[in-house]
Order: C-alpha cells, then sequence, then structure tokens
C-alpha cells in the first residue's frame, strides 16, 4: 500500500514504478487499485526512457487526475518469477534444501519517501542466515524493515539477503498451451493442456539412486523432488486423460463426485533441481456448466471458463508463457473477450477441423510471467451464434456423403471392359 501526494502545481495523471533491467522481465500481474475503492484496476504498461539505464519503468495512468495538495492510496500487487536461488546449488538426494532470497528493504520508489516499513514473510522458522545492514525486527517467520522515518531519495536501495529452508520442489512451467475447444452439437467443452515443467530446486550432487528413493516412499520424508502433480477440475469433468512423450501414463489416479473432481498425476519419475518433464492432459466437461444463452435474435451467447487451470499444489506453480486457445463452433461472429489477467497478445484466427468448410473462429491469448493465483480469474467470451450457422455442419456433412454415393455411382455405371460388346 503506497499512500501518493501530489506536490506539483499542476493536477498529475500518472504514476510510475521502478524496476532494475533483470527483474522486469521477470514481473507479472501487476496490478494497481484505488485502496479505498476496489474498483477495475488501473491501465499499467511498461516504459522505457533510456536503453542503457539499469532501471525500468511501469506506468500507471490515473483514471482521474490527481488535484494539486492532494493524496491517494495505492495498492499495489505484482509477483516475480525466478527470484530464489538454492544455496548451495547442489545436494544430496535425501538432504533439505536451503533457498536464498535477496531483496531491498526499501520500497522500489521512483519519488523521495516520508515513511515506509517493509515485511518479509517466510514459509519456515528455519532460517540460519540473515545479511544486511538494518536488522529486521523477527516474529516467527515474519521479519520487519522499519519504520523508516527518515526521507528515502527516489531510487533508494538497501540490499539484504535471508537463506531459509523449503525442501519442496520449485515447479515451473517455461511453457503451457491451454486449447478450449466448444462443440455446441455435441453439448461438450474439450479441454487439453501441455505442459513443459523444470524444477528450478537445487541439483543432485551425486546419481540418482533407486534404490534409496525406493525406502524412502514407506515413511514419505520431505523432499525437493517433484514426484506427483494435483489437478482440481470442475465437478462433473470425465474422460481424463494423461500422456506424455513416450505415451499414454498408467500411473494417475481420477476421482469424481457431484461437488467437485481431482486428477492425481504422478511422472514416470521423480523429478530433481535441473531435470525436466513435459506431458498433456485433457477432459471432458458438460457445456452447459459455462454457456449461457442470451435473448437476442442474433443467437447471442456467453462463455465463462477459468483462464488456468492446471496443478494446484502448496509449494506453488510458476509460468513462464500461457497461450490460451479458445475454438468457437464454426460460424461463430461478432466475438468479444474480457479477462482480469494481464495479456501481452490477443490473436483471432481460424481452426480448421474435421468436416469444416470455412473454419472454425479461434481466439489465441498470451500472458507472461503467470503465477497459479490466476486459477481463479475467469476469461469471458461472448459471440453470436446465428440459428443457421448451426445446421452448417450436418448439411456440409449430408452434400459429402451425397457426393461419395454419387462419385461410386458414377463409377459403377462406366464400361471399362476391353473387347467389343455383343
Amino acid at each position: 500500500n503506497v499512500v501518493i501526494e501530489n506536490i506539483d502545481s499542476k493536477p498529475q495523471d500518472e504514476y510510475y514504478i521502478p524496476f532494475s533491467a533483470d527483474v522486469i522481465s521477470k514481473v507479472g500481474g501487476l496490478e494497481v487499485r484505488d485502496k479505498k475503492d476496489q474498483g477495475p484496476a488501473f491501465k499499467t504498461e511498461v516504459v522505457e526512457y533510456d536503453t542503457y539505464s539499469p532501471t525500468q519503468f511501469f506506468r500507471t495512468t490515473l483514471p482521474t487526475p490527481l488535484a494539486p495538495k492532494s493524496q491517494l492510496t495505492l495498492s499495489i500487487s505484482y509477483h516475480i518469477l525466478s527470484r530464489f536461488a538454492p544455496l548451495p546449488q547442489k545436494i544430496a538426494q535425501a538432504d533439505k534444501q536451503y533457498l536464498q532470497y535477496t531483496f531491498s528493504t526499501y520500497t522500489p520508489s521512483a519519488y523521495p519517501t516520508l515513511k515506509q516499513k517493509t515485511k518479509v514473510k517466510f514459509p519456515t522458522t528455519d532460517i540460519p542466515n540473515i545479511t544486511g545492514s538494518s536488522k529486521p525486527d523477527r516474529q516467527g517467520s515474519t521479519f520487519t524493515y522499519g519504520p523508516y522515518n527518515d526521507l528515502v531519495p527516489a531510487g533508494a536501495s538497501e540490499p539484504a539477503s535471508v537463506r531459509y529452508e523449503f525442501t519442496k520442489p520449485i515447479i515451473h512451467a517455461t511453457h503451457l498451451e491451454r486449447d478450449i475447444e466448444i462443440s455446441h452439437w455435441g453439448g461438450n467443452i474439450a479441454t487439453e493442456e501441455r505442459y513443459w515443467l523444470t524444477n528450478q530446486g537445487a541439483h543432485l550432487k551425486e546419481n540418482f539412486n533407486r534404490v534409496q528413493w525406493a525406502a524412502t516412499q514407506y515413511y514419505n520424508p520431505p523432499t525437493s523432488a517433484m514426484r506427483e502433480l494435483k489437478v482440481p477440475l470442475k465437478a462433473g469433468s470425465l474422460n481424463p486423460y494423461f500422456t506424455d512423450d513416450i505415451g499414454n501414463v498408467s500411473t494417475s489416479r481420477f476421482r469424481s463426485s457431484r461437488k467437485e473432481a481431482m486428477l492425481e498425476l504422478k511422472p514416470r519419475y521423480p523429478v530433481f533441481g535441473g531435470w525436466k518433464y513435459s506431458f498433456r492432459i485433457g477432459w471432458d466437461a458438460d457445456l452447459k456448466s459455462f454457456l449461457r444463452k442470451l435473448g437476442t435474435t442474433e443467437g447471442g451467447h456467453v462463455l465463462k471458463v477459468p483462464f488456468l487451470e492446471g496443478p494446484k499444489m502448496g509449494e506453488g506453480v510458476s509460468y513462464g508463457k500461457v497461450e490460451v486457445r479458445v475454438i468457437l463452433p464454426e460460424g461463430a461472429q461478432n466475438v468479444k473477450w474480457e479477462t482480469e489477467v494481464p495479456v501481452v497478445g490477443v490473436e483471432q484466427s481460424l481452426h480448421r477441423t474435421f468436416m469444416d468448410t470455412v473454419g472454425r473462429t479461434m481466439i489465441k491469448f498470451t500472458a507472461m510471467n503467470v503465477v497459479d493465483e490466476s486459477r481463479d480469474k475467469p476469461l469471458i467470451v461472448t459471440y453470436d451464434y446465428p440459428f443457421v450457422a448451426a445446421f452448417r455442419k450436418p448439411i456440409t456433412i449430408f452434400f459429402g456423403v451425397l457426393a461419395v454415393f454419387t462419385t461410386a455411382w458414377g463409377i459403377g455405371r462406366l464400361d471399362v471392359s476391353i473387347g467389343k460388346q455383343s
């Protein structure tokens, strides 16, 4: 939370948030809102003043210019990917894993700050090393730096570093492709997700010991390896599948009830630090749970689906690049969309499948630096689906079958004999 004040003689409608050049490419989900009025997030975009400057900025445009000597409380939230470094970088297979987090005890600001306080909360109390010029006030796993009551100049930084225990996998998906295909005739919504995962934790300093790994499965100790993934699905999901580069993976379990559904995945091997694993999963669901028909003569429909589903783990999952493709039925038109997830690109094109004529309308959303907090954020797509367009597929099939039979009948009527007819 930041309280800003306009000390200029003219109204101001822009606020800048600084990041170092090596960090700004890892920032995602940045949202700026009015603390007192939790309405829509303000427009925020990346700007660049100097190509050679070590500091880059996000620019936030205020919906209403801030009058001179007026104050406004901003709620700023964002996440930074890959900011933890395992220390040591290599460990034994059964050792604890420690991560080092380096940060500034001063909040990044492009403006002089009169008063500030920084709180850092860690997932454990096993924190053997703390470095920095300021000594924090420690209460359990929460460190408090400040309050700093002296004037802090713009761009000031006070480095600090904390090393803490985290014997869990650091799951990161370098790329996720998510397809959502709508079928009005079948009343079905088919979802397929393709993952390229890696574990960013500490590497093994020795070769993997399969016997030691099998022995530890009896008492299930903490480990830095990724051994399973749990994917919660919407109630009513059915027909799940789990494949990788080799083929079908049988080490999975699907549980479904009226209230929830859970797909539990176990990779072919435990994924330790530095290891990679790519796979795909998919499932079907009833279209009525996601689609609503509007009372318009043009056949308007509203589709509401999660922007992100996939694994939900206690240690969290981060995504470098997410591509979501929504494939609408053939003939859909006047397509509009809305989502709270910051996207860097939206493309609309045609997707051709079996027995299509001109192709289906497809919208592709691209987002960078996403975390699994985006699971609860919806993706809303509205489109018109005329009554005539619904019969395009049956008519295409009818004339296709008719053409086949007509061609077969015509070929059967041909006389291909060599000799003269008697």
